[in-house]
């Protein structure tokens, strides 16, 4: 070991920082990072990430903004909307309406990955009437960030009937995304259910009649800043 003004050197007599590890062999090992002194290394020969947390200690524990961990994320009694209703004959066969939205703070540039799988169900209308007109309804969902023009995370599915013993019942679109946050400060996450059905390219007022029910199972959420 040789100590410098300038910092400490590990087979290195000239560090180049408060603590240099020299040699193109040399390790770290930290002995409170292992399996046994650790709950977040498995052990086995697998690797694991290390972090720094606020207070600049290393630590395996990787922490979510917001994470559901397996119980109902969303309660549709609570939500902004849950229902997303298209009439009968819309102009553009297309509705859209803002489902729930969460905000998070950042001190500085960052990657945010967010995890969604929501729920839904497709009636006829609001009476929970099922489809039996063969034509095709076809939801999406995405979300969009305060500041950014742009959407992200978009999942679709299509769905349709053709006779009164149409099958019912809960669907799931599910996405993963991951967006730089430019700067320090706080973002607004707002998620979007969308439903489009019947419209032709030359036709206005086609637009199928449509109501998708939003959130009505186990949803799930997952916000992580890394």
């Amino acid at each position: 070991m040789h100590a410098q003004v300038s910092g400490v050197g590990i087979n290195e007599t000239v560090p180049e920082q408060a603590l240099h590890l020299g040699s193109p062999t040399g390790t770290i090992r930290v002995e409170g990072l292992n399996e046994t002194n650790n709950e977040f290394n498995g052990g086995g020969t697998n690797t694991y990430p290390l972090f720094v947390d606020d207070q600049g200690s290393l630590t395996l524990e990787f922490r979510s903004l917001y994470n559901s961990e397996g119980s109902d994320a969303l309660n549709p009694a609570t939500l902004p909307e849950s229902v997303v209703y298209l009439p009968g004959g819309d102009e553009d066969g297309v509705e859209v309406a803002e489902l729930f939205s969460f905000t998070i703070n950042t001190n500085s540039l960052a990657l945010l990955e967010v995890k969604y799988s929501i729920s839904f169900e497709v009636f006829q209308n609001l009476a929970e009437d099922v489809l039996t007109d063969m034509a095709a309804r076809r939801v999406n969902t995405y979300f969009m960030l305060d500041g950014l023009s742009r959407q992200f995370g978009h999942a679709s599915k299509c769905y349709t009937g053709g006779s009164r013993d149409s099958k019912t019942g809960l669907m799931y679109n599910t996405s993963t995304t991951y967006i730089t946050l430019p700067a320090a400060g706080s973002y607004t996450i707002r998620f979007f259910g969308e439903v489009s059905s019947g419209i032709t390219a030359s036709t206005s007022f086609t637009g199928k009649e449509t109501c998708v029910k939003f959130a009505r199972g186990n949803d799930s959420l997952l916000f992580r800043l890394h």
